[in-house]
């Protein structure tokens, strides 16, 4: 399958599959002749107008998740700055896996890079081929030499006659002297290099959803000192609660975005567990972080934007006479969460298999009012994975007699068991058959074991028949 576009009365492919791309046909090229190359070649009409949208919606997201910066790259990505941001999502490494399996579960393939420039990122992203790169800082020149010139984000004129002049790659383009190159083509292709190394700042311009609540403040003179920066902020705080409680609204994600006079951004991203207007609390979680900001050469203009927000009304107190205290955690939340840790909570699943029984929410979400339905006792700690062990047991009921677990090797003073857990085959079909036997084991030392079979010990198609460790009890 291709997508065509249209130049006047001319028709071009814009874009194509994986089957497509294997069977010889290119981006650019004229659909009559993709046509006939590839017998039953299916095309369907580009329309730019609605990738387009589908482009802002995807950068809107991102806006929510991951950083406060963020914009559309071109007609087919976006860019986030995400200094100080990614520790929110476990890391560089963490953040980027996490980028790609949330566009893999909704069907999309994604391509992410991380590098000191914008420029540099775009060009990795779109010519390394893998799906996930990092490139380390100070090495982008190692990484972008190789590439080819289409993502230095020249015109296609300018590409076109660089070509004709032999020039393949960026590296080579980089060690070619700068004045002939100037006088030629003008400054473009001197200005790309340098963005792309990071000689020379690139602004992002965040993109912004149309009903956003958003307060700034200009500087006639740049401002520089964490007081005067503290002293705004305390401002722009209340006048954003202002405008939050006209709206009834109350923010759970918010943005101090710091443009400076050499025309770069900084952003500090603040997050509540629950939705807040407290201007005294607000102002606090910035506070905690202001001694971040680098002001550089000076602060020209302070904005705090609400990006996520829900509705927050008037809780009127119950009368009585005797005043109850009603411990409010959520404070704590918010200043563990933005320290980077993740806080969440753990409700009940239907489910038989241990591992899906659980499942995280956000810690002040409100209660599910789902328990646990089980007779045999569970393990307070539940191993993130099953763990392979050595046993000694007689097949297939008894348990065992041994257990070799992490080198060490335990002798079995009691058991209790098994309990027979079945496959869940309307969630996969290959554990129609599958079953495992559990046992509660305690060893000479007293410590107490939750293991399992793979299988009911005599059919081969329930399991591997191999033993692993699963839980510790208290």
């Amino acid at each position: 399958m291709v997508t065509v576009a249209r130049s006047g009365s001319k028709r071009f492919v814009s874009a194509a599959d994986t089957k497509a791309r294997e069977a010889g046909i290119r981006v650019g090229m004229p659909a009559a002749k993709a046509q006939a190359m590839v017998r039953g070649l299916q095309f369907v009409e580009a329309d730019p107008a609605a990738d387009a949208a589908a482009l802002e919606r995807i950068a809107l997201w991102a806006l929510t998740h991951y950083s406060p910066i963020v914009a559309v790259d071109g007609t087919d990505g976006i860019v986030m700055d995400t200094e100080g941001a990614d520790h929110l999502q476990g890391g560089e490494a963490l953040m980027l896996s996490g980028i790609v399996n949330r566009f893999h579960a909704r069907g999309l393939t994604a391509r992410v890079a991380i590098a000191d420039s914008w420029g540099a990122a775009h060009a990795v992203a779109r010519a390394d081929g893998r799906e996930t790169v990092i490139v380390p800082k100070g090495e982008i020149a190692r990484f972008v030499e190789h590439l080819p010139l289409t993502t230095l984000r020249l015109p296609l004129d300018i590409v076109t006659s660089l070509r004709t002049l032999g020039f393949r790659t960026i590296g080579e383009l980089s060690a070619t002297p700068r004045a002939p190159l100037t006088l030629r083509f003008g400054p473009e292709i001197g200005r790309r290099l340098d963005q792309i190394h990071g000689r020379l700042a690139e602004p992002i311009d965040p993109i912004r959803p149309a009903d956003v609540i958003e307060v700034s403040r200009s500087f006639a003179e740049p401002i520089g000192a964490s007081e005067t920066i503290d002293k705004y902020l305390t401002r722009l705080v209340a006048a954003l609660c202002q405008a939050l409680e006209k709206k009834g609204l109350g923010v759970r994600r918010t943005d101090l975005i710091v443009h400076r006079v050499d025309n770069s951004i900084q952003a500090i991203r603040a997050g509540t567990a629950k939705a807040a207007r407290d201007v005294a609390w607000l102002t606090k979680l910035f506070r905690d972080r202001i001694e971040t900001i680098e002001p550089g050469f000076g602060i020209e203009k302070l904005s705090l934007v609400a990006v996520m927000t829900e509705p927050l009304g008037e809780v009127q107190k119950a009368s009585s006479l005797i005043e109850e205290e009603v411990a409010d955690i959520a404070p704590l939340i918010d200043v563990i969460g933005n320290r980077g840790q993740r806080v969440y909570r753990i409700v009940p699943v239907a489910s038989d298999v241990p591992e899906r029984s659980v499942a995280r929410i956000a810690a002040m979400a409100e209660k599910t009012g789902a328990a646990w339905s089980l007779h045999w006792p569970r393990p307070v700690r539940l191993l993130a994975r099953p763990e392979l062990i050595e046993v000694i047991a007689l097949l297939p009921d008894h348990p065992p007699v041994s257990v070799t677990w992490r080198g060490k090797r335990r002798r079995v003073r009691r058991a209790d068991g098994p309990e027979r857990i079945f496959g869940e085959w309307w969630t996969r079909s290959s554990e129609f058959d599958a079953v495992r036997d559990y046992f509660v084991i305690e060893d000479e030392t007293g410590e107490r074991l939750w293991i399992f079979r793979s299988g009911d010990g005599v059919d081969a198609a329930t399991g591997s028949h191999r033993w692993f460790c699963h839980g510790i009890f208290a």
